[in-house]
């Protein structure tokens, strides 16, 4: 098998237990992320209605000046603004799908963002 092929496969089976854990709290509405080599993106997702409720990406953080890692810093960005735009739409707490990636990184970075901008996990 190819290695990308076989990458690929174990970060699906990891994001499907991850999915599989999440569908108990069926309360809440679910902050997604996904992670590309360019980019990540995150919504906030309602499962039962099917829709997403509110978005962001890296794309709309304009440029971070951070001495450490700019994709670090970018992503703590984009959870404040996630974590905003949910406010605004009264969401506050969420449940955190950190679609099959470890939490790690930007991912870790994204999570702390959305808690400091008063998201509750």
């Amino acid at each position: 098998m190819d290695t990308q092929k076989e990458k690929q496969a174990i970060k699906a089976r990891k994001h499907k237990k991850v999915r599989a854990k999440i569908k108990t709290a069926v309360a809440r509405v679910r902050l997604s992320i996904f992670r590309s080599n360019r980019g990540f993106y995150v919504q906030i997702i309602d499962d039962k209605a099917g829709k997403t409720l509110v978005a962001a990406s890296s794309q709309e953080v304009k440029e971070v000046k951070s001495e450490s890692s700019r994709k670090i810093a970018i992503g703590f960005e984009v959870g404040k603004l996630i974590a905003k735009k949910a406010l605004e739409k009264k969401i506050e707490t969420v449940v955190f799908d950190r679609g099959g990636n470890k939490y790690h990184g930007r991912v870790k970075a994204v999570a702390d963002g959305a808690r400091a901008g008063g998201l509750k996990f």
